[in-house]
């Protein structure tokens, strides 16, 4: 019973999206174009016609002056597709604004022409396959499920393909449902940049909807959990054309160059929608016996960092490190030497303080493990194991709700893989459960 009204409170407060896929194999170069339905024939319905954006009244950036994607060490301008506010995608997509940037692809806020509505647009690096990702929804489009975690996951819509104007380089772009700032924005305009336990265990509930089922429904490890993934919904759509008005009336700063322009993203107001998981791009087909390098640097699982196989655990020891970042105020592992540069002693020396010594079922897992540990268990790297353990570092709570957050951590942040609670079962945790039928 107390399972049956957990998930019907999930239902309800999860985001419903409709997802609308535009292809139907697992290839770039076969999705269905622009303007034609399912059955080859003219698309009928009314467009919407493009605006005319301002052409002056912004502040001009400093040539001389790295912004947004520029300032990446490894840019090459050559490789990103030069956006220009007022542009039109694929015979509808009409640019509004940037949303932001990263070292595989720019975001952009778009009006659909066709169907009337605002989409974002994410256009990829000329040197970026997205073949994973392509793979990946193609595999969620194939379940039939009627799990309430779907609604947890940012959908896609459509791909398709665009060739840049200056290089003939061709892009892939994706287009999803717009959604509003990310958690890590989010943290920025809180009061002492971190979350109150109420706010975490509302975002949590539904990132372990998520997980569960990526996990159990689609058999899908997600890899990459982080703040700036995990963004909020949009219960109001008005902040979107509120969005695209601020274009006209006072146009972002940016950068004109001989081949392109370069914007400064604009942010979207703060929207109280529900968070959903996004960004699949690192995502992997099947559960089990899993390879590689993974996570982002100061999130990777002790399995990952050993060089040992791994499952999907390695989600439910990211969801860990994202509640602890949430809520405290610094990261749980630092992972650098003293000059500042990612080190798996020192990394691993700060996992011995926190978890305590390494299980000998694990070590004897890794060919790395003597690197750090003798034969005997016994800590022998090069880096000191920090003088703190996980109550220490834990300073906002206190007495009983201290605890049960620490219980409720360790279920997922603990050495052995198979020790940790699967997405489910920590849905049901007391701590995370805590105010939920009030």
């Amino acid at each position: 019973m107390l399972k049956r009204r957990l998930l019907n409170i999930l239902k309800k407060n999860t985001l419903s999206h409709t997802s609308q896929f535009s292809f139907n194999q697992n290839t770039v170069s076969s999705f269905s174009c622009t303007g034609l339905n399912k059955r080859g024939m003219t698309d009928l319905r009314s467009p919407s016609e493009p605006r005319v954006f301002p052409a002056s009244g912004w502040d001009i950036v400093d040539p001389s002056l790295p912004i947004e994607e520029e300032s990446i060490p490894t840019y090459r301008p050559e490789k990103f597709y030069p956006v220009r506010i007022g542009e039109i995608f694929n015979h509808r997509y009409q640019v509004v604004g940037k949303l932001g940037y990263g070292s595989s692809a720019t975001v952009w806020l778009c009006r659909d022409l066709l169907d009337h509505r605002y989409i974002a647009l994410k256009v990829y690096t000329a040197s970026t396959t997205a073949t994973r990702e392509i793979e990946v929804y193609n595999h969620l489009r194939s379940i039939q499920s009627n799990h309430a975690g779907q609604s947890c996951l940012r959908p896609l819509i459509e791909i398709f393909q665009t060739r840049s104007p200056n290089t003939e380089c061709v892009h892939i772009c994706l287009v999803h449902p717009p959604l509003g700032i990310s958690l890590d924005q989010l943290t920025r305009l809180l009061p002492h940049r971190v979350m109150s336990s109420a706010m975490v265990r509302t975002t949590i509930r539904n990132i372990l909807a998520a997980l569960d089922f990526l996990h159990t429904d689609a058999q899908i490890i997600h890899t990459d959990l982080q703040p700036s993934n995990i963004l909020l919904g949009i219960k109001d759509n008005s902040i979107l054309s509120k969005f695209e008005e601020a274009e006209f009336e006072a146009p972002v700063p940016r950068k004109t160059l001989e081949d392109r322009t370069v914007y400064l993203s604009r942010r979207l107001p703060l929207s109280y929608g529900t968070p959903v998981l996004c960004d699949l791009g690192e995502a992997r087909l099947g559960t089990d016996q899993q390879k590689g390098d993974i996570m982002p640097d100061i999130y990777r699982a002790p399995e990952v960092i050993l060089d040992i196989s791994w499952d999907y655990k390695v989600d439910i020891w990211n969801v860990g490190m994202v509640i602890w970042d949430l809520f405290e105020h610094r990261h749980l592992f630092r992972a650098r030497d003293p000059e500042g540069n990612l080190n798996d002693g020192y990394h691993l020396a700060e996992m011995q303080a926190v978890l305590g010594s390494a299980p000998p079922a694990l070590l004897a897992r890794s060919e790395r493990s003597l690197q750090f540990w003798d034969e005997n268990g016994k800590w022998k790297g090069t880096a000191p194991v920090p003088d703190y353990n996980l109550e220490a570092l834990e300073q906002r709570l206190q007495g009983d709700e201290k605890g049960d957050f620490l219980r409720f951590l360790r279920r997922m942040i603990c050495w052995l893989p198979e020790e940790r609670a699967t997405a489910k079962e920590l849905l049901f945790d007391p701590w995370l459960m805590h105010g939920l039928f009030k």
